[in-house]
């Protein structure tokens, strides 16, 4: 998903602001102890995740923001009481309730501050919208057509109806749609669930799925589908959503990020400060041509980045294209060492720096390997929802090296979009792991 604007910093201010009220409170009113300011911190965390605290849209009704927070602030009592009185920590009854009602009333108030005023800047500016469209034309979609025209605060533009049947109300055929939604850089398709087909719907979904655009489907009976579908309101319209992948979730994705730029300056300093001076001279010594190789990988969104590597081959023409088999001849003695320790893609810790790869991710193919296989394998372009990764779940599991059959792209694909639709910061660990058991080991496809 592609987050508009300033979406993707809207959670982590509301997480920082509402993180630095807790400590000043916890500090002036319960306990200057640093351990105990920590844990306060802690039980907030906690039951952010645990209630889904920051899972606030655009869309989500002012009522609904300060529910959740009533409900966590409550818990929040709770447990700090708890905390408290099993260090036998006294703290004066008047002091708790100053803390919860501070807390209860700063932060309430901050919040529908920064709610009203993220709506009065999309009504101001106009900027940071949303393009929608509409396939199926029924009572339902056109009571969230008037809610889209006739709420500019939440900053929905809707460009039109899209169906094979009230025509003189369309603008285009379902068909037509596809191409229109290229054509205009639609950001979020909503489609009546009730008006298409199930392969109409199934169609429709992996095309937005390849093309990155968000579909989300109008419940017109108001009844929950699956277990994987989110129901939210529109107004008076109920409106189901694919459930998302993890990484969707600015506060997961800054968990990652916050991760890979940790991890990446450790191994810089640590790691390939010392050993690169070293491995450039083997390098040298055998053969002609720059330490570092480079070639451009598609990324996040589908977006070019320059790729590194320690070079491991002599320099060849056939580099962009073929990909190194077993006994390969391009390969030099200090290449095979390389490739077989893994230690040639060290260099990627600086594009994981640069915020153009992760540490873990799908692994970042040959643009010639892309643009075969784009077209020919469903669901692909999920592999380009995150960003590229030096190590993945496929390569720990074996699908790593030479792709010499469609068989062994299907395979990494799958193991991919596996990865991207249930990612967890404790997974990255567990692959990381077994990335340096591998290395140690050693990889029969390693070469």
């Amino acid at each position: 998903m592609k987050y508009k604007g300033y979406s993707r910093f809207i959670r982590p201010l509301l997480y920082g602001i509402d993180l630095l009220i807790v400590s000043l409170l916890t500090v002036f009113l319960l306990s200057k102890n640093p351990v105990d300011v920590l844990f306060v911190i802690l039980f907030w965390i906690l039951l952010s995740v645990a209630i889904s605290a920051y899972a606030v849209y655009r869309f989500t009704k002012i009522v609904s923001i300060i529910s959740l927070f009533v409900k966590q602030t409550i818990l929040m009592g709770l447990m700090v009481f708890s905390y408290f009185y099993i260090k036998e920590n006294f703290i004066p009854a008047a002091n708790i309730l100053r803390f919860f009602t501070s807390l209860l009333f700063i932060v309430t108030i901050w919040r529908i501050f920064l709610f009203e005023v993220f709506k009065r800047y999309r009504i101001i500016t106009g900027s940071n919208n949303v393009y929608v469209i509409i396939v199926g034309v029924n009572d339902s979609t056109k009571r969230l057509a008037y809610f889209f025209n006739n709420s500019p605060e939440y900053g929905y533009r809707f460009q039109g109806f899209f169906g094979d049947t009230n025509i003189e109300d369309n603008t285009g055929t379902i068909e037509e749609a596809y191409q229109y939604v290229m054509n205009n850089n639609i950001d979020e398709v909503y489609c009546s669930i009730k008006e298409l087909s199930n392969s109409q719907i199934k169609k429709l979904t992996e095309f937005c799925q390849t093309n990155r655009k968000i579909i989300r489907f109008i419940a017109d009976d108001k009844e929950l589908f699956s277990k994987n579908l989110k129901l939210d309101y529109y107004h008076l319209t109920p409106v189901i959503s694919l459930a998302k992948v993890p990484l969707d979730n600015p506060l997961n994705y800054w968990i990652k990020r916050s991760f890979d730029i940790i991890f990446s300056v450790v191994v810089i300093l640590f790691v390939l400060s010392w050993m690169t001076p070293i491995i450039a001279l083997f390098i040298k010594l055998e053969s002609r041509g720059p330490v570092f190789f480079k070639q451009y990988r598609y990324g996040l969104d589908f977006k070019l980045f320059l790729c590194y590597k320690f070079r491991s081959m002599a320099i060849n023409n056939q580099s962009d294209t073929l990909q190194a088999s077993k006994n390969d001849a391009r390969v030099t003695k200090m290449g095979k060492f390389l490739r077989r320790t893994s230690l040639d893609e060290l260099p990627q810790f600086f594009n994981v720096l640069f915020g153009e790869m992760s540490v873990v991710g799908p692994r970042p193919l040959l643009m010639s390997h892309t643009e075969a296989y784009k077209g020919k394998i469903k669901r692909f372009m999920i592999r380009h929802n995150v960003k590229p990764g030096i190590t993945g779940l496929a390569q720990v599991s074996g699908y790593r090296g030479n792709i010499g059959k469609d068989s062994d792209m299907y395979n990494r694909v799958r193991y991919d979009i596996f990865y991207v639709e249930n990612w967890s910061i404790l997974w990255d660990i567990n692959i990381i792991s077994k990335t340096i058991i591998n290395v140690f080991k050693g990889e029969e496809k390693a070469y």
